[in-house]
């Protein structure tokens, strides 16, 4: 790297906060995929200002530039295949405030999912998306995949829950879009567009986040069904009556036969499909919901519906999910996890022909996820040091996602696209749509030096 470069932004930022050896450099060269990188430094910003003045001089010397939250994704989005800089926020993480009379949290891009949540909480607010890794992924990370998690299917994913955003662009501009409030359509939305954009596009450095009141009480039911198609009927039932669930998951009969063999978590014998339900409310009408909810989930091939009522039972209900992921960790540590959405009334469709693609090329495949949406996890069990898995694999993959567009589906709900994905975006995007979406990146980043081969297939820096 330009020891120009390096010294320039030695007067940028402190000491402290910018790493060259590679020995530190090495923590920020992979994610959660399998992909690793190293980068040729890494950048620590505290502000704003030096965000700017450090992608300003990135594009002098066309330095490639990958923003980073905390590494949680699944991707390859945060992973610098082009060296360059790493850009992570771990230090810019702080609430500037909270209004909890118009419902709002303003953060920095560091500040983790928990972090706001315990926040809002002492409010008696909440924010609404929580994925899985909540209490270590950043609220940056979180934006620039549009990630979710269960609740989603009630309250909506980041896009729905955020009001505004700061962020400087791949010139090194800043702009600032959305509002404070939660009407308003001056301009383009350009809040949505960088949301789910993977640092492609600009860099976001402070959040207007919309806080939700807390529910008062919350109830937790455990339905299991003989086939899939039973529970995919459950859930289109349950998604169609005025009471809607805040978590709805779901588990196939290759999910469930894994949990049998290797947790003591309790299953009727014939059990093909489970679903997970929590539904949330006012303690005055949290009884009526919770027997909508269990009736609607009462079709042909039903086998039982267990309700918790106490904190206890609500743990027991829970450990057949909670015993899935540790035991998939023990078959395949190293397996390929897709995340993709059907429309609900496809599921049972969709799960019948992944068995199909399974037997087909010798892979076992667990299906799970957030059965309100159809936002499914679909997991090929291989063992990446099998070449002949691999190669099985890849060509599986492909079958998988041209099922799910097939049924009117998209490739991913809520893991992003980032290296993972992008040679299959042209399956659900026309070349059309992929110009477009390459001449906004232009407008945004007219040296290329943001997240360059993410996302979308862009030409290589200038």
């Amino acid at each position: 790297m330009d020891k120009n470069f390096i010294n320039s932004l030695k007067k940028i930022l402190p000491h402290e906060s910018l790493l060259t050896d590679p020995a530190e450099c090495l923590t920020y060269s992979y994610d959660n995929s399998r992909r690793q990188y190293a980068p040729d430094a890494v950048a620590l910003p505290q502000s704003e200002q030096q965000v700017i003045d450090i992608i300003k001089l990135c594009n002098v010397y066309k330095c490639p530039v990958t923003p980073r939250g905390r590494g949680t994704g699944t991707t390859g989005a945060t992973v610098p295949t082009h060296g360059g800089l790493v850009l992570s926020f771990e230090k810019m993480n702080a609430i500037i405030n909270i209004d909890p009379d118009n419902r709002i949290i303003r953060v920095q891009p560091g500040v983790t999912n928990k972090q706001v949540q315990l926040a809002a909480e002492e409010f008696g607010f909440f924010w609404a998306p929580d994925p899985t890794s909540a209490a270590f992924c950043s609220v940056g990370g979180n934006l620039a995949y549009n990630s979710a998690g269960p609740r989603a299917v009630k309250y909506g994913t980041c896009r729905e829950n955020t009001l505004g955003l700061r962020a400087v662009t791949g010139s090194g501009e800043l702009i600032r879009c959305g509002t404070y409030t939660t009407k308003g359509v001056v301009g383009y939305d350009l809040t949505r567009l960088i949301i789910g954009s993977e640092g492609s596009l600009a860099i976001i450095t402070e959040a207007t986040l919309k806080l939700l009141p807390k529910p008062e009480t919350k109830r937790t039911l455990k339905a299991t069904y003989k086939t899939m198609e039973a529970a995919a009927k459950a859930v289109s039932s349950i998604m169609s009556k005025p009471t809607i669930p805040c978590a709805l998951e779901f588990m196939d009969n290759n999910a469930l036969n894994i949990v049998r063999d290797y947790s003591q978590a309790q299953l009727p014998v014939d059990a093909g499909a489970m679903l997970m339900i929590e539904v949330d409310g006012n303690f005055d009408h949290i009884n009526n919901a919770v027997e909508a909810i269990e009736k609607a989930s009462i079709v042909k091939d039903h086998i039982e519906t267990q309700r918790a009522e106490t904190e206890a039972e609500t743990i027991a209900l829970w450990e057949t999910r909670k015993a899935l992921s540790p035991s998939l960790r023990k078959i395949a540590p190293k397996k390929i996890n897709e995340d993709i959405v059907v429309p609900v009334s496809h599921m049972a469709t969709l799960i019948t022909e992944l068995n199909n693609l399974s037997k087909h090329y010798n892979i076992p495949i667990v299906n799970f996820g957030h059965a309100g949406n159809g936002n499914i996890h679909v997991n090929l069990l291989i063992n990446p040091d099998n070449k002949e898995e691999v190669k099985n694999a890849e060509i599986c993959l492909d079958k998988i996602f041209d099922l799910v567009l097939s049924l009117n589906g998209t490739l991913s709900g809520e893991h992003g696209i980032g290296l993972e994905k992008r040679n299959f975006i042209h399956k659900e995007l026309s070349a059309t749509e992929i110009r477009l979406m390459n001449a906004i990146k232009q407008q945004f980043d007219p040296h290329n030096i943001l997240n360059a081969d993410k996302s979308l297939l862009t030409q290589e820096l200038n």
